[in-house]
């Protein structure tokens, strides 16, 4: 390119940049006739930790990590230091993808090294039960910071959404005289002031919420198959945080082909995700039979479904079982997804099914999920409460 006064000089730093991109060799796209780009020494490092990955993959130049722990745990480093969070998580499942790098989740040295995140927990918990005993320890250290790092993201707006749902029906109306809140009842009477006598008539008395056993049952039933891993971390996390609040009662149920109930553990998030054995196949039904058995208090009951519905078992009466609850009064919601990946794979004749049954099907992300147990716990229609947030509802000709 050109102009009156002759060619325009290449930008230094656009090359570098595009130098970095598309690799070294013959097709760098940036080295020509007469000019050279010289790497800096940082830049030749960050050059190395990108063609270790992407250029191995397509095989143009060198054989790849290697097997080595170390080496990859320098890698992983490397990583860390030159590029965001969010980039090192993504060439991170890139790695195990297209290198085969799963076994070497086996090595302590490269578990110290990674940048943890939802979908590397999931790997390790499909893991966890073939992994070497020098490296469980290690495994562990990641998941907890994980869950960590969860708790500290979710845990307030879940506690603020479900116990401000909960406020109302936790308030008592006609109190015993040592039940009482005056200030509450002074605030709420104030229009019946009576300056003259400057006294107030108080038409409303309110008292402070009675104990309760609970004001909600809540049963997470949790697909343990494959591909539910990152709901499942989401899940485990939601269930603990759910079980720590005295209004609501809260129950987590694992199925693959089998039922495990890991309602005990959830006082840490951690041992229930070690509860769940990630893969395997996926019987709803029997999921249903179970929580079913365990619901007391089925008008007082949200029981949440996330699968993403592929059944294995019997169908039919999966469907009729579903139906029996809805029928006795359990608010059951479907939920297909719960994670940040975006619309799943899943069933879409059962999801059309479930809708016919008045039974929402649809995706949740984790920042969604408290404002979606407020509205069940409120009573909201929980589809329409879906759709004012930008969800698509499956199930219809749309889904």
């Amino acid at each position: 390119m050109s102009d009156s006064t002759g060619p325009i000089p290449p930008n230094p730093e656009r090359l570098r940049r595009w130098r970095l991109v598309l690799g070294g060799g013959e097709a760098d796209g940036v080295s020509g006739e007469g000019q050279e780009l010289n790497l800096s020494i940082e830049d030749r490092r960050m050059d190395d930790a990108l063609g270790g990955l992407y250029d191995a993959s397509t095989g143009s130049r060198r054989g790849g990590l290697g097997a080595s722990a170390p080496k990859v745990a320098r890698w992983l480093a490397d990583l860390r230091e030159f590029f965001p969070g969010d980039v090192v998580r993504v060439m991170q499942e890139d790695a195990i993808e297209r290198l085969n790098l799963t076994q070497l989740l086996f090595e302590p040295e490269m578990l110290e090294n990674v940048e943890p995140d939802v979908n590397l927990v999931g790997t390790l918990l499909t893991l966890k039960g073939v992994m070497p005993a020098r490296a469980k320890d290690a495994a562990r250290a990641v998941v907890r910071r994980v869950v960590d790092d969860l708790m500290k993201r979710l845990e307030e707006p879940t506690r603020a959404a479900v116990t401000g749902s909960l406020n109302r029906a936790e308030r008592n109306f006609r109190p015993r005289a040592p039940e009482i809140d005056w200030n509450a009842t002074i605030r709420a009477n104030l229009g019946t002031y009576l300056p003259e006598k400057r006294i107030i008539i108080p038409e409303r008395l309110i008292g402070y919420g009675r104990k309760r056993r609970s004001l909600r049952d809540i049963v997470l039933c949790l697909d343990q198959s494959g591909s539910m891993a990152s709901s499942v971390v989401y899940a485990g996390v939601f269930g603990a945080v759910l079980a720590s609040l005295p209004a609501v009662s809260t129950r987590v149920v694992v199925f693959d082909t089998e039922v495990a109930d890991l309602s005990e553990n959830l006082s840490d998030p951690v041992d229930v995700l070690y509860g769940i054995q990630l893969g395997g196949g996926t019987d709803i039904n029997r999921a249903l039979a179970y929580c079913q058995g365990v619901i007391g208090r089925p008008e007082q009951t949200i029981l949440v479904l996330i699968s993403d519905l592929y059944e294995g078992g019997n169908e039919r009466e999966m469907l009729a079982r579903a139906r029996t609850l809805k029928d006795a009064g359990v608010t059951v919601i479907a939920l297909l997804a719960l994670s940040d990946d975006g619309a799943p794979s899943y069933d879409h004749g059962v999801a059309r099914a479930f809708a016919g049954l008045g039974i929402p099907a649809f995706a949740c992300t984790p920042d969604h999920f408290p404002g979606l147990m407020a509205a069940a716990m409120r009573g909201d229609d929980v589809a329409a409460w879906a759709g004012t947030h930008g969800i698509v509802t499956r199930g219809g000709t749309a889904g």
